[in-house]
């Protein structure tokens, strides 16, 4: 124990870290970046995926699916409990003198497209939920709510913030509050013949079935991201060894329940024909119950809600970029400060744009984008990483094995080919196009400073 913390107080010292997150506030990191307005905006994509009451089934896969990968997210963050998360895991795995600085760089790389998609789908969704208050606002005039919303988020970031943990505490409490207010009062109202309304031949172990819920794991996938968010911040987790692992399963845990009662709360009281096709299902379930005055109520905390983790997730993305560069490993312009607020400007303001420009999409394309371009850049090749540490790195330590190795990294990998084969091909080339991309800008690079494959 005496030699942990002696490792622990070095590691802080080093970093200029404070390790002041125990298992309490490490799993309150991670819900309060898994549960955003995600689930307010998902749940009518989830049921029509599926075309009924079986989309519960979406959680529950994704849930398993949350843990397979989670567990490798622990073993992983047990063993490197530094800054960086996969940046750190990535180039460690595939060596750092060699493919590792390619592996490094495309993770910055991916972080350019997924934090503004994300950002994006917190925009769209919170114009989505104004709609309930101005139903007239057409096409473009939500599209027109999220830039606005997006590039206000963009200019309250460019400053310089110290801390933001009281917002994300709030945050916690608004929304864990809101979804255990629609669970609770739909449980005293719900049906269960509307639960049990499956539409002929629901569950025929057909084509279109596993197609069906491939979509929906990808879609409830995106509810659960965020249980990896510990890791980022393993420099500031107290007995990362034990805390980081704890942290991630039991944050799943604890949202796998929340997304599964209230989805069965909402279609037990709302039809599911109706729910699929509403832009604020929430809005509606609970105008259902309570009245007008609820509806209001419930609107404006998913709209606090989505735009406080809207700032949060530009905040800390924006750092990422800026990070990299400073050591030389990604493009040089993202190392600039401002001359006084010593804030990263051009990672914020190139964030900020790509933010803009995804909001002209559609909501549910957007999230199938996002998640397409995660698993082809990072989950896939994170999975491998496990193995080739296990293999390679003798001299990395690891404190937390994956249970049952390497049985859930092999249904991580398979669940996440599902997930990528159920989205269509046309989202997997853009994938791929992002990847390609992203490894002839390296090489472009590469070839400039001298870095693996061009060093000497």
């Amino acid at each position: 124990m005496a030699t942990e913390q002696a490792t622990s107080e070095a590691t802080s010292h080093h970093t200029g870290l404070v390790r002041g997150l125990g298992l309490k506030e490490a799993t309150a990191a991670n819900v309060v970046e898994m549960v955003g307005i995600g689930p307010f905006i998902t749940i009518p994509f989830l049921i029509s995926a599926m075309n009924g009451p079986q989309a519960l089934l979406g959680w529950l896969v994704g849930a398993v699916l949350a843990v397979c990968d989670g567990l490798v997210w622990a073993e992983l963050g047990a063993a490197m409990p530094g800054a960086g998360g996969s940046y750190v895991y990535l180039r460690e795995a595939y060596d750092p003198k060699r493919m590792g600085q390619l592996m490094g760089f495309l993770f910055v790389w991916m972080i350019l497209f997924t934090a503004p998609l994300s950002a994006a789908t917190g925009g769209v969704g919170f114009a989505e939920y104004l709609r309930y208050f101005t139903p007239s606002l057409g096409h473009w005039g939500t599209v027109g709510v999220a830039i606005i919303v997006v590039a206000f988020v963009t200019f309250m970031v460019y400053r310089d913030i110290k801390s933001v943990g009281r917002l994300s505490f709030w945050l916690m409490l608004i929304v864990l509050g809101s979804i255990l207010w629609i669970t609770v009062s739909g449980v005293f109202k719900l049906k269960l013949s509307m639960l049990t309304a499956f539409p002929p031949h629901a569950f025929s172990l057909s084509r279109q079935f596993f197609l069906g819920l491939g979509s929906a794991s990808l879609i409830a996938i995106y509810g659960y991201g965020g249980y990896n968010n510990v890791c980022y911040l393993g420099a500031e987790v107290k007995n990362p060894t034990k805390n980081i692992p704890r942290a991630v399963i039991l944050s799943i845990i604890l949202v796998a329940i929340l997304y599964f009662f209230m989805t069965v709360s909402i279609i037990g009281v709302v039809p599911w024909q109706s729910a699929a096709v509403s832009q604020h299902v929430v809005s509606d379930f609970m105008q259902l119950i309570y009245g007008h005055w609820a509806a209001q109520v419930i609107t404006v905390l998913i709209l606090g809600a989505a735009f406080a983790s809207l700032f949060a997730l530009m905040l800390g993305m924006s750092r990422i970029p800026y990070a990299a560069a400073v050591e030389g490993q990604f493009f040089k312009p993202f190392a600039r400060l401002h001359p006084k607020g010593r804030f990263p400007t051009v990672s914020i303001l190139t964030l900020g744009a790509l933010s803009v420009f995804f909001c002209f999409f559609n909501l549910e394309n957007i999230i199938e984008i996002l998640m397409v371009i995660q698993v082809i850049i990072l989950f896939l090749a994170q999975i491998l990483a496990v193995t080739l540490i296990r293999r390679y790195r003798k001299d990395i330590q690891r404190p937390f094995q994956m249970w049952l190795y390497p049985l859930p990294s092999i249904a991580a990998a398979m669940l996440w080919l599902l997930v990528l084969v159920s989205t269509g091909w046309k989202l997997v080339a853009i994938g791929i196009g992002v990847l390609a991309l992203g490894v002839s800008l390296y090489m472009i690079r590469a070839r400039t400073v001298r870095q693996w494959p061009f060093a000497a």
